[in-house]
This record gives structure tokens, C-alpha cells and sequence, in this order.
């Protein structure tokens, strides 16, 4: 009898599971891609057009990021990769052992063009928001 119940629970299961992924995307994905778009635009109308005159730092807000194992040495390596840029460093994290503030704080020479290096983020699959 128990193996009956076992196998009825598999099946519902299995059931619940192709259900899952053959169901289309649900509506409210599409206010949250809405609203990127949004703060994306705004982010683009903060972003100077011209290169920074002067050395400084700056932090940005990288949302895309959700590890620090795998994802914040992708984003430091393209950002390090920006012309400019002398240091990255993750933001100080309240957990050692889980990525909570999703930002990263960029050391820049006087010439950094903040519009590519965001640009080079976005084409490696971050989006970022900097922190002026």
C-alpha cells in the first residue's frame, strides 16, 4: 500500500513539474522588466557623455550580481578591463558567506568613460546603476 502512495506522489510530482515548465512566463514579469527599462533610462541620463577630468572613485550598484564567487570576479575583471579603472572592490558585506549589497566600488584615473564601462558590464550580463 505504501509503495502505491509513494508512486502517486511521484507522478503528481513529475505532474507539477512539467506543468511548471511548460507554463508561459507570468504577467508580473513584465512591470518588473517595465520598470528596469525605467531606472535604466534614468541611469543613462546620470551617466556624464564625457570622461571623467579627474581621478576619484564611485560606487556602483550591480543587481545582476548574486555571488561572490562566480559573479563579482566577472564584474571586476570587466570593469578592471575599462580603460581607467585602477581597482574594484566588493562593498562591504554585513555576511561574509552571502552576497547582500550588491555593489561594487570602482578606483578610477582621470579619463574613465563611466558610459563603456557600463556598456561592457551590460554586454557580459550586468546591469549596473553608478552611484555618483
Amino acid at each position: 500500500m505504501k509503495s502505491i502512495a509513494y508512486v502517486v506522489a511521484g507522478l503528481a510530482a513529475l505532474g507539477i513539474m512539467v506543468s511548471l515548465i511548460m507554463s508561459p512566463p507570468s504577467e508580473t514579469a513584465a512591470p518588473e522588466s517595465a520598470a528596469s527599462a525605467t531606472s535604466l533610462t534614468s541611469v543613462a541620463a546620470d551617466v556624464p557623455a564625457e570622461p571623467l577630468a579627474e581621478a576619484g572613485s564611485m560606487t556602483l550598484e550591480v543587481p545582476g550580481m548574486h555571488c561572490q564567487f562566480a559573479c563579482f570576479p566577472k564584474v571586476k575583471e570587466t570593469l578592471e578591463g575599462a580603460e581607467g579603472v585602477s581597482e574594484v572592490v566588493l562593498a562591504e558585506q554585513p555576511d561574509p558567506n552571502a552576497l547582500t549589497v550588491k555593489k561594487v566600488i570602482v578606483q578610477y584615473d582621470a579619463g574613465f568613460d563611466v558610459g563603456k564601462a557600463l556598456a561592457s558590464l551590460k554586454q557580459n550580463g550586468f546591469e549596473a546603476s553608478p552611484q555618483l
